[in-house]
């Protein structure tokens, strides 16, 4: 009898602005929170790309995987993740090869095809250029080429030499939430993370169609796939439900279109919901995974069974920086991660 490989449990960081708090400190406390994470034995730590929101800190993923990196010694560093079709695949390329020739043997570069933004911050972004999102496999090809050693298909590009050249590449993920994205992950063979915490239904058959349809390349010989997941653990679950009171008006302003910095728990509580409020609560909580330790180790083993997954990317936020640590220690000791 084979023994199935030990889950791995990785973090993924929104740098979320708290009601009360700053940007700056929310930077610091997403430095923190790393380092917490790799002494409870994490195997990566990603920090996520938004833009023009009061709702998260970290519009340049690059800049913070440098300050984690250095501020921790063992932890996988990387980007959950970059947007590439903001971007100029050489750039990126680029930007971490310098950062793995920095840190060796850490670094991750996720990509993604969200915008991470409104669309007048996305054409900001990408300012002057008349490439669309339809370019976007193209942009996969280009950036790859410069990190291995397969010939870019934009054809000028061949003559280019990315410098410095690292032993060894970056980890490359593609981060979605659609099928769309899988088939690209699958078509480039890179590894795939399915985000569960945005499209809580339908993630098997992705994951099930990228294994299916991958094709082996210089960066993965076989399929790898994780899943991202929202999570709160607290000692109990009342007081794991009670902490998720802030998601839960979250996301309802998110529906309302509103935006904002993450409320206190006393704030959802003294919310003046309406029966269209509570309805719209019920139907979120899908997205999320709540509960005592061994509760959440139950949860979070039975979805890598049913996605086929042997990593885990979960994310944490609470109102207060205390609990959301506590919640990443509590499950590290649920699966003995230290």
């Amino acid at each position: 009898m084979i023994d199935k490989p030990k889950l791995k449990l990785a973090a993924l960081d929104q740098s979320p602005v708290r009601e009360g708090g700053t940007a700056s400190e929310a930077l610091q406390e997403t430095v923190e929170l790393a380092q917490a994470c790799e002494k409870a034995g994490y195997h990566r730590y990603w920090v996520a790309e938004h833009h023009a929101t009061s709702s998260y800190a970290g519009p340049a993923p690059e800049i913070m995987v440098t300050r984690i990196a250095a501020a921790t010694e063992r932890i996988r560093v990387g980007s959950g993740g970059v947007m590439l079709s903001h971007y100029s695949p050489l750039k990126v390329a680029e930007t971490f090869s310098l950062l793995e020739s920095l840190f060796p043997g850490r670094i991750d570069l996720g990509i993604g095809r969200a915008p991470g933004s409104d669309q007048l911050t996305a054409l900001a972004l990408a300012y002057g250029s008349e490439i669309g999102i339809e370019y976007f496999p193209t942009r996969i090809a280009d950036m790859l080429s410069f990190l291995g050693n397969s010939e870019p298909p934009t054809e000028m590009f061949k003559r280019i030499t990315v410098s410095p050249q690292p032993e060894n590449p970056p980890e490359v993920w593609l981060l979605g939430s659609s099928d769309q994205s899988a088939h690209y992950a699958s078509q480039f063979g890179l590894a795939f993370t399915f985000a569960h915490f945005i499209a809580p239904e339908g993630g098997e058959e992705v994951l099930q169609e990228y294994r299916d349809k991958f094709m082996p390349s210089e960066f993965n010989p076989e399929p790898r796939g994780s899943l991202a997941v929202f999570l709160t653990c607290a000692e109990t679950e009342d007081e794991a439900r009670r902490l998720a009171k802030s998601r839960d008006l979250v996301l309802l302003r998110r529906a309302k279109g509103e935006r904002g910095a993450y409320p206190s728990v006393e704030e959802a509580e003294a919310y003046d919901y309406n029966e269209q409020d509570l309805r719209i609560i019920e139907h979120n909580r899908s997205q999320s995974i709540y509960g005592d330790p061994e509760q959440c180790r139950k949860i979070l083993t039975d979805l890598a069974n049913d996605f086929g997954v042997d990593e885990l990317v979960i994310l944490t936020i609470c109102h207060a920086p205390a609990a959301r640590r506590r919640s990443y220690e509590l499950l590290a000791g649920a699966f003995d991660l230290a």
